[in-house]
């Protein structure tokens, strides 16, 4: 009898897209839709098929998926592990009659903002005030129902793309002028630190979870700032925040995968929910967390949404350790060539890996999270020894360019 097939839609370029790596009893058989970009990175000798298309879109990937069916018959489950592309996998698992897998019902929770918050909001946790844009949508109706300032997002954005703050009233005019306003959604600006909760659910239960705290936030990178993650001490604090995180995955219905959850800590204390994705966190987050506690997160996350049983021991709350990650941003002036840039590997204790682009590298602004200006994982005995070792790389590290 042949072994479970599951198809895994790929548009990792990294180590993660050894999906081979997440099936080590070899209990079942891996077939790939992918682009050509993030081919190269799948060790395509582990997979019975290996489909190319130009990208991920639903109509390419049903092709795909079709010619993989018809020589290997339907998957088991259809899989993806970027928040890209979890809804169409979910689509596709429907229009194949795939009984494996999260239901779309909970994926659209997971990717449509408005929904997300009504299932939060419903379980009485504090959420954004926030309004559903439509074609009878005005500054005026905007205005009302959330105030100024706002946070303008796609409804189903991904990575901050799209995401702009409006503080004035004309400029709120000029972006719903500009936008197709189904697809979008206004919320209130709810200032305070920005938290992210990161962990795999088992049967309704914490397999494994972390709590961490943002240096400046990823609307800021994408505005051209570092970013940076520092994990939460032990402590009353991080237990409440992670308190916080399991009520709204509970709201929203996740029994088994990863999630990645942002929470807003105002100055008084208060949490509020900000947003969460089915899938483990972006960046270095997954770097970060096989390096310090030995988890895998995203063979962890394929194999809870396949139903698989976990390949590490429950871990409940992380054990001590401290760390982070820190990305700077490519140079404000492009398109520039880098020259020279700062090593701080040898100088700043803390830091146990660095990234750095090459000298002759053009920047172009397209770097984004996983090829910026520079890319820092750091450990060290508690979160202000990282915090202040992040503080000391961003004040030292140049990067020195010239005009293309």
């Amino acid at each position: 009898m042949d072994r479970d097939l599951y198809v895994v839609l790929n548009r990792f370029t990294h180590e993660f897209a050894r999906y081979d790596r997440y099936l080590p009893e070899q209990t079942g058989r891996l077939a790939y839709v992918t682009t050509a970009r993030s081919a190269r990175a799948l060790d395509a000798a582990c997979g019975v098929a290996t489909e190319t298309t130009e990208d991920l879109a639903y109509d390419q990937a049903t092709a795909a998926v079709e010619r993989i069916v018809r020589s290997h018959g339907t998957p088991k489950d259809i899989v993806a592990l970027s928040d890209y592309d979890i809804l169409t996998a979910a689509r596709l698992r429907d229009a194949f009659g795939v009984a494996g897998g999260q239901s779309t019902n909970l994926v659209m929770k997971f990717k449509d903002k408005p929904l997300m918050k009504d299932a939060v909001a419903a379980a009485g946790l504090r959420i954004p005030r926030y309004l559903a844009l439509d074609q009878t949508t005005d500054a005026a109706k905007v205005i009302a129902a959330v105030g100024l300032p706002l946070v303008l997002k796609p409804r189903r954005g991904v990575a901050s793309l799209g995401v702009r703050r409006i503080d004035t009233l004309s400029e709120l005019q000029g972006a719903l002028a500009a936008i197709e306003p189904a697809e979008y959604e206004c919320e209130e600006f709810v200032s305070g630190r920005i938290l992210h909760i990161d962990g795999i659910r088992r049967d309704t239960r914490t397999h494994f979870v972390s709590a961490s705290a943002y240096l400046n936030s990823c609307l800021d990178f994408a505005n051209g700032l570092p970013l940076g993650s520092i994990i939460l001490d032990r402590g009353e604090h991080r237990t409440s925040v992670i308190a916080f995180a399991d009520q709204c995955l509970n709201a929203l219905g996740l029994a088994d995968g990863a999630f990645h959850l942002e929470v807003i800590e105002e100055a008084h204390g208060g949490l509020c929910f900000l947003e969460v994705g089915l899938r483990p966190g972006g960046a270095q987050v997954a770097f970060v967390h096989r390096d310090l506690f030995g988890v895998e997160l995203f063979a962890e996350a394929f194999r809870a949404s396949t139903g698989l049983r976990p390949l590490s021991d429950p871990h409940g709350d992380v054990a001590d350790a401290s760390g982070g990650w820190l990305l700077m941003p490519e140079p404000a002036a492009r398109p520039s060539r880098l020259v020279q840039r700062t090593s701080l590997i040898d100088s700043v204790p803390e830091i146990y890996h660095e990234a750095l682009p090459e000298p002759g590298r053009i920047f172009r602004g397209d770097g984004s999270y996983d090829n910026p200006g520079g890319i820092f994982r750091l450990r060290g005995p508690d979160a202000k020894t990282v915090h202040q070792a992040m503080l000391t790389v961003i004040e030292r590290y140049k990067l020195v360019t010239e005009p293309v």
